[in-house]
């Protein structure tokens, strides 16, 4: 018994160590994102709200059918319901019925409730689809950042080592009286300003993971970490399409200019119901109902008619139409109509204003795209250079030619260039990134 209860405990143990172990790749997280995400399961429930509303909009096209029955005991004068007679003792009567009723004409009031259900729920996928967008592209950008912040911790921590071996090989040229305790100082304090940049290192990629966790309801922020990938620029040829042909592509297929087009013609069934109230309504009904009492006998034996018998005979069905027309309501069909011709042209413009803002978007991740290309471009030729200008710097600081104070100095530069290449390269790789999406790409850093 032991034995298994230890074993049992060394396997849950190895379990938890994995679980805290595991490094969640950006196809993880989105996929995480999506299926945990609350706003995405409200919008979900409000998609099935629409889908049960389609199913209410058919059942008004078709006929109702209901049944009633009722039993009562009465003593004294009454009348028997079987023959309109009265009777003074003590009856039991039963009666039961059935009801069918059909809506012939209400003016297509039923007909386009049901067209603007289907249409609703479409609307409402196009907004789930939209929100999952969206949702996508911010777990993108938040992965992207813990990334650069992992890369340029990296380089600060690269770059804490090799001033620690020059700090060494200082400490010993001081010793021999080869170079002064001020470069000594110098370098023990560009050393501490590394280890405070690695300090400030450690904090923005903490705080970037907890941005991502938070994004993806995740409460464990200490065990929670994304995989440790390196992305490269990837090769896109989304530059060779200008940005009038992307913007004209994306209104093909974003969702939410298909949801704000869908909105438009919602406002407009919502006239056409409005306007169905002018109109006369026809409808149509058939009943079918019978009766049973104890004091309805045979005239000629005086016995007890039996149940059955006087089910059918006591049996009767009775149809009719019932029209109404509209002749004054106090002016609410027609302020009804005109607030819905309002609410159709606020959906028209709502709809020409999200175009223009997606044009406007297009062309602005199109414009991000040019100068972050340019932007890292410049950086790697800056970076190298101050990686060249570090060389000659350090030969001439290695032979007792420059002090140590201009020799920090340019390694703080190089160090910044570097920094500087990490925050532009995967600022390029997002700007790319995004304008491929309106493009109708998948978000895919591999």
């Amino acid at each position: 018994m032991k034995v298994k209860l230890t074993a049992m405990l060394l396997l849950f143990s190895i379990g938890l160590i994995s679980a805290q172990q595991r490094k969640w790749t950006l196809e993880e997280c989105v996929t995480y994102a999506q299926e945990n995400n609350l706003t995405i399961q409200q919008f979900e429930l409000d998609l099935e709200n629409a889908r049960i509303d389609k199913s209410d909009a058919i059942g008004n096209l078709l006929p109702d059918l209901n049944g009633s029955i009722s039993f009562s005991s009465n003593t004294g004068l009454s009348f028997d319901p079987t023959n309109n007679r009265p009777v003074n003792t003590t009856q039991n009567t039963s009666s039961g019925s059935v009801t069918s009723r059909v809506n012939l004409f209400n003016g297509l009031i039923n007909y386009n409730q049901l067209n603007r259900a289907k249409l609703n729920a479409i609307a409402n996928q196009y907004r789930l689809d939209n929100l999952v967008d969206d949702i996508r592209l911010n777990v993108a950008v938040n992965y992207l950042n813990v990334l650069s912040n992992k890369e340029a911790l990296k380089v600060f921590e690269a770059q804490y080592a090799v001033t620690q071996q020059d700090l060494l090989r200082t400490e010993q040229l001081v010793s021999s009286g080869v170079v002064p305790q001020g470069d000594l100082l110098e370098i023990q304090a560009t050393a501490a300003n590394q280890e405070q940049q690695i300090v400030n290192g450690e904090n923005q990629v903490l705080i970037s993971r907890i941005a991502l966790a938070q994004l993806l309801q995740i409460t464990d922020y200490e065990n929670f970490d994304i995989a440790e990938e390196e992305f490269d620029v990837p090769p896109s040829d989304i530059l060779s399409n200008s940005a009038k042909v992307i913007f004209d592509k994306a209104l093909t297929f974003r969702n939410d200019i298909k949801f704000s087009e869908y909105s438009v013609a919602l406002a407009e069934k919502d006239v056409a119901i409005a306007k169905g109230a002018f109109y006369p309504t026809l409808g149509a009904f058939v009943n079918y109902n019978t009766r049973y009492s104890d004091q309805f006998l045979d005239p000629i034996t005086g016995d007890l008619i039996p149940f059955r018998d006087q089910l059918w005979i006591n049996d009767g069905i009775s149809f009719g139409a019932q029209l109404n027309v509209p002749v004054f309501n106090g002016m609410s069909t027609r302020n009804n109509v005109k607030r819905s011709l309002i609410s159709y042209k606020k959906a028209q413009l709502q709809f020409e204003q999200d175009k223009l803002d997606l044009e406007t978007t297009v062309n602005q991740a199109y414009v991000d795209v040019k100068n972050s290309a340019k932007a890292y471009e410049a950086t790697q030729k800056t970076l190298e250079a101050r990686r060249l200008a570090y060389v000659y710097t350090k030969e001439r600081f290695d032979v007792g030619l420059m002090n140590a104070f201009d020799f920090s100095q340019a390694q703080a530069r190089v160090d910044n260039a570097e920094a500087e290449v990490i925050r532009t390269k995967y600022d390029y790789i997002f700007r790319i990134k995004v304008l491929e999406f309106y493009f109708g790409l998948p978000i895919v850093l591999n």
